[in-house]
């Protein structure tokens, strides 16, 4: 009997179970049998950070209708294409989709009963749609497959190239397998060395400070009620960590039936003084849908395109050799939206248009003047230096009117995504989508410089994408507002630095929305993701391979410039281990997936037909480790403990 081992059981090692019954049949002889070992001490499907186990205030930033774990007709894999439903399509008729099993939780249970398409799940919500996943991924495995869940954590892995792997679980038991994956999903990273002095000045003083941190571990009860935070940060990390410490201290939001929100206090609130380089909070998820047909994407960054990207001479950079198309392509999906759903708004017809749309380049001139002339509001055109720097040339002379301009500006940008007259947003938001279904093909291609990869693909790029793609729900930009007139948030503006003062003991926050002025507090919270560092990892197995030089550290160099990514280097084709102890070639055994590899594919689940990466990376992966596994030989008996009575078992330490 052969022996898989899959270390991670979250959304991305449940993705890669699923594309195993979906090819298990093609690749595995018909009397081959197979022994699967899922390993984590989360449960499976949610794993550590969907897990069931957390706040309820804490909602996902897609709608239910945009969230699936499945493959469809837009999927370009080698294997089959198994569709199943989206969050929404299962919340709404659970009984259809086997295995059927009714919702522990009553309060989950009552949510997914009114979950409408377009509303924004609770992340336990979304735990319970991802542990059905795993359990149909598992009832779909071919019976010669047995699937054993370990709820343990592995702790180090050892064996030769050319023989069986050992994998250690936390209780000292040993595991064997002739392949093993890391899914092992979000990672931590000890404290790099600006925040480790910002831990020992708050030490010194005995002041509060969290470095980045995941929002369902993220550790605020210390936090004193009226205590003056400075939160570093406005992104989804900012948004969840606002409510943990507003509704989550008790405080209520009263959404009134004429519009508007109230906050009414608890008196358990601290005060949330919030900034960050741009100084505004991530654009809100549109509330609707588009208005007119969905525009043919891709059409200026698509396959052919990147194609000859890579057929010009020399290193490419990202803002100079493919952002002009991909902004043109942002551009296409925003006006075509534009022209056909709201034509009153245009003086051209959308064939004149797009004929000279076609044919200019997006910084030419000549685009902009027939930009200008096609679509006489300013405000209907697409400005993306406008949108990634808002506050430009801000400054106030007193706090309250920055919060008077914030304010503002959080109110409009509220209002405009909750209005379908401004429907060419999503038309955007979607062209913005389609460009990550190319941009594997050219980060595969080795040929961006260092430099632009470091500071242009990895700093801007994943910035400004998140910024206008990436948001909180609507309402959690109504509920900002509310509680900024509550007096609970106050606004520090756009370029935002923190020192730390030694003779008071306090952090001291500064921007460049507000010049002259410092704002003092006691406690400072990261108010972002953490990035994992391979160099720093938290992962035991990582760590420990890594010191024993069998795997590696994404580097990148220029002549002048060299970038350390963090990253784990893999095979891009089907993510296996670049061994350092083989020469740097791929290791026949061992592979990796998800977002502490240079694969660079984050999300394990994907809006439905949109050609995923993570699905394509989880396809590729698995038919590998199949051809692989379905050569001659075995790596031993597998125990009677372990053996699948019905398809599963779970082994606890």
């Amino acid at each position: 009997m052969r022996a898989l081992a899959i270390i991670g059981a979250g959304p991305r090692g449940t993705g890669l179970l699923e594309r195993i019954a979906a090819s298990a049949c093609e690749l595995l002889p018909a009397e081959q049998q197979l022994e699967i070992h899922l390993i984590d001490p989360q449960p499976p499907g949610g794993g550590r950070i969907w897990r069931h186990r957390q706040s309820p205030l804490l909602r996902m930033n897609s709608m239910a209708e945009d969230v699936t774990m499945f493959t469809d007709e837009t999927s370009v894999v080698e294997g089959p294409v198994r569709p199943g439903p989206s969050l929404a399509e299962w919340a709404a008729d659970q009984p259809a989709f086997a295995p059927y099993r009714p919702v522990a939780d009553p309060a989950v249970r009552a949510e997914l009963a009114a979950l409408a398409p377009t509303d924004f799940a609770t992340r336990r919500a979304q735990s319970a749609y991802l542990d059905w996943v795993f359990r149909r991924a598992a009832a779909q495995l071919p019976d010669r497959i047995r699937l054993t869940v370990h709820r343990e954590a592995a702790v180090a892995l050892h064996g030769p190239a050319d023989g069986p792997q050992h994998i250690t679980l936390a209780s000292g038991r040993e595991l064997r397998a002739d392949q093993v994956v890391l899914t092992v999903g979000h990672l931590g990273s000890a404290p790099d060395e600006r925040h480790a002095a910002t831990a020992a000045f708050a030490r010194r003083h005995g002041r509060f400070h969290l470095p980045p941190a995941f929002s369902c571990e993220a550790a605020v009860a210390a936090v004193a009620p009226g205590e003056r935070v400075i939160l570093r940060g406005f992104g989804l990390a900012f948004v969840d960590l606002m409510a943990l410490l507003t509704e989550g201290r008790g405080g209520r939001f009263e959404h009134r039936p004429a519009g508007g929100v109230h906050y009414h206090p608890s008196g358990r609130e601290p005060l949330l003084l919030v900034g960050s380089r741009r100084g505004v909070p991530y654009h809100s998820k549109t509330g609707y849908p588009l208005q007119g047909p969905p525009a043919p994407l891709p059409r200026y960054f698509g396959p052919a395109a990147v194609e000859e990207l890579l057929d010009r001479p020399g290193p490419l950079e990202l803002r100079r050799d493919a952002w002009p198309l991909m902004a043109k392509e942002i551009g296409f999906g925003y006006y075509h939206e534009l022209f056909h759903a709201h034509p009153e708004r245009t003086t051209l017809p959308w064939a004149e248009f797009l004929a000279g749309y076609d044919r200019y380049g997006w910084y030419q001139p000549e685009l902009t003047a027939l930009v200008e002339r096609a679509v006489p509001e300013p405000g209907d055109r697409l400005d993306f230096e406008r949108l990634d720097h808002p506050l430009a040339g801000l400054r106030c002379t007193d706090p309250e009117q920055l919060q008077q301009q914030l304010r503002a500006y959080i109110r409009a940008d509220a209002d405009r995504r909750a209005d379908p007259a401004y429907s060419a947003d999503l038309g955007a938001f979607l062209a913005l989508l389609s460009l990550y279904g190319q941009l594997p093909r050219l980060l595969a291609a080795g040929r961006l410089t260092a430099r632009s990869t470091a500071r242009e693909l990895d700093g801007w790029w994943q910035g400004f994408f998140s910024f206008l793609a990436s948001g909180p729900p609507g309402f959690r930009l109504r509920e900002l507002l509310a509680l900024s007139e509550a007096g609970v948030v106050r606004f520090l503006g756009a370029g935002l630095t923190v020192s730390e003062d030694e003779a008071s003991g306090t952090f001291v926050a500064a921007s460049e929305s507000l010049p002259g002025h410092r704002t003092t507090a006691t406690a400072l919270i990261e108010a972002y993701l953490p990035r994992h560092d391979l160099a720093r990892t938290e992962d035991r197995v990582l760590a420990q391979l890594l010191r024993e030089g069998r795997l590696a550290e994404e580097v990148l160099a220029d002549p002048d410039f060299t970038h350390r990514s963090g990253l784990l280097t893999v095979d891009p084709r089907d993510g296996r281990l670049l061994d350092p102890g083989l020469g740097g070639a791929p290791h026949p055994r061992r592979l990796a997936l998800g977002p502490h590899t240079n694969g660079r594919a984050v999300a394990a689940f994907a809006r439905p037909r949109t050609n995923a990466p993570a699905f394509r990376q989880n396809d590729a992966a698995a038919r590998t480790l199949l051809r692989a596994l379905a050569a001659p030989g075995q790596v031993g008996p597998v125990a009677a403990d372990d053996r699948m009575v019905v398809g599963l078992t779970t082994a606890r330490p």
